[in-house]
């Protein structure tokens, strides 16, 4: 009873450090409780388990068959995947419980410290009757000797849900001995690298988990949407509608079911459908879903966060190739020099890290060799949320046209010809046009006059015939994306900006570069892709 009421204490304090974690003081001031985020994951219906039947059964599979030695087996990839959902249906599943001496389930979360984990085991190894000994244990040495020696003689099955550091494994791999007798641990992370780090002899397995089918996805959504009604197939009448919604899910079944769920409440009317459309991305039964994107936001690491928000100033839809976000990077000074390394190397490693926390994907390009980037929706909207916050970037678009005065960032998202007529603010290092919209001489001008302090100017398929020569006055100026434009030439004042970095003029009828000599300047043209 003593040790109980420990573990519960111990678990309040974790429910409160995440609390803070998740910067959810409001919650407390108004007296609510934190909740774990993953909670639904723990509770799904048995007929809302399509899309991972044949996973469940090869993760089954490989549990309770194939090699003696001990496996670890690790689920990567983004949150909202069902990973938690998928090992805990086979974790309880009959013929698991069955097979093993001893089952444990560990969540590990961000804040959770050796100790504490490793206690928390401990108290699920021993008999009651030993739990009060494990409280007196000091040392991290001695509670992995004690897992290690009661495990010793047992088949067990230990699940680590939620892993976010690497070092989690160095320790904890001491307290689970291979004893030859079909032992496994299973893994679930974001984050591809924590994965390979659990892989240490050829038998361990990584298994990314992606995004489910446009068919699956509809399976699921009609199955809980339409449950209680229409046996489960969507009405005619709200087929559109339901398609739409479910593509802005993108293949994420805890996303899926959370919507289709907000669904099944509501008469399956047209106009009920249309007014959840409209609210999607501002309905309360979507908090659990953001809280836990935000953790991924919330673990990396700080020289990382600007490079991540980075991905909003972009539109939603907007491809972004590696090479171009590494120079941006750079010129916005978020990359750090390394001793041996470009600054365009180390750019790519950082990238690389949030492609592999799975808070960012991509596709090789058609060479082979560059990535096409992007954020999910969701994810983009935790960005907007974290940006607005840190006044990181502001966007100009058809919903707001006018520049605010604050923030370092402006991108401008269509044609707005009147965004900057109110701006005067020193303050803005980085503007970003997007859009084949017709930017006239006035309006550049007035850019250029405003905002003298301009590190970075990307016009990248922006449309004006003349780059005034005032563009020279932006001494500071280290990147000058002109990409894709109708420009024929370049001013001679060019070559006052001693800053510059980089000049893209790819795509364009620029034959001359006015570049002096002394100028340390990246020149992208024609001749490379």
């Amino acid at each position: 009873m003593v040790s109980e009421i420990q573990e519960i204490k111990e678990s309040l304090k974790e429910i409160k450090d995440r609390g803070h974690s998740y910067v959810l003081r409001g919650f407390e001031q108004e007296g609510s409780r934190s909740i774990d985020p993953r909670l639904g994951s723990y509770f799904i219906e048995e007929d809302e388990l399509v899309g991972i039947e044949s996973t469940s059964k090869e993760l089954k599979r490989r549990l309770i068959e194939g090699e003696c030695a001990r496996l670890v087996i690790s689920l990567v990839g983004e949150g909202g995947l069902g990973k938690t959902t998928l090992v805990r249906n086979v974790y309880n599943g009959k013929e698991v419980e069955a097979h093993f001496d001893f089952r444990g389930w560990i969540t590990v979360s961000r804040g959770n410290k050796m100790e504490r984990l490793l206690k928390a085991l401990a108290r699920k190894i021993h008999p009651a009757t030993e739990r009060v000994d494990v409280e007196e244990i000091d040392t991290i040495r001695e509670l992995v000797g004690a897992i290690r020696q009661s495990l010793m003689t047992k088949r067990y099955v230990v699940v680590f849900d939620d892993v976010w550091r690497q070092d989690f494994w160095e320790v904890l791999k001491h307290a689970f001995p291979d004893n030859k007798n079909g032992s496994r641990i299973i893994i679930t992370t974001r984050n591809t690298k924590v994965a390979s780090f659990c892989k240490e002899t050829p038998f361990d397995l990584v298994q990314e988990l992606q995004a489910w089918s446009p068919d699956l996805a509809w399976e699921l959504f009609c199955k809980k949407a339409f449950r209680d009604e229409f046996k489960g197939h969507c009405p005619e009448m709200l087929q559109h509608l339901s398609k739409e919604i479910v593509s802005k899910c993108q293949g994420l079944p805890l996303v899926i079911s959370t919507i289709a769920g907000l669904l099944s409440t509501k008469e399956k009317l047209v106009s009920e459908w249309e007014n959840v459309l409209l609210e999607f991305e501002t309905s309360p039964q979507l908090t659990s879903i953001s809280k836990i994107l935000s953790l991924s936001y919330i673990d990396l690491p700080h020289h990382l966060k600007p490079c991540f928000l980075y991905f909003g100033i972009f539109p939603g839809d907007y491809i972004i190739y590696d090479r171009r976000l590494y120079r941006l990077w750079i010129a916005e000074g978020f990359i750090q020099e390394r001793r041996g390394k470009t600054l365009e190397q180390v750019a790519e490693e950082y990238l690389t890290e949030l492609i592999d926390r799975s808070i960012v994907s991509f596709e090789v390009f058609a060479n082979g060799v560059a990535r096409k980037c992007r954020v999910h929706d969701l994810m983009r909207e935790i960005i907007q949320s974290r940006a607005e916050d840190l006044d990181f970037y502001e966007i100009l678009d058809e919903n707001k046209s006018r520049f605010g005065g604050k923030r370092r960032r402006v991108s401008i998202h269509g044609c707005i010809e009147n965004a900057m007529e109110d701006g005067q603010d020193s303050s803005v290092r980085c503007v970003s046009v997007f859009g084949s919209y017709q930017l006239t001489k006035s309006f550049l001008c007035s850019l250029f006059e405003k905002f003298k302090l301009l590190k970075v100017l990307d016009l990248e398929k922006a449309c004006f015939d003349d780059l005034p020569l005032e563009v020279g006055n932006l001494f500071h100026l280290k990147y000058l994306g002109l990409r894709s434009t109708p420009l024929k030439k370049l001013p001679k004042s060019i070559g006052k900006l001693q800053n510059l970095q980089v000049l893209d003029v790819r795509d364009t009828l620029v034959q001359e570069l006015p570049i002096r000599k002394k100028m340390k300047i990246t020149v992208l043209d024609n001749s490379q892709p």
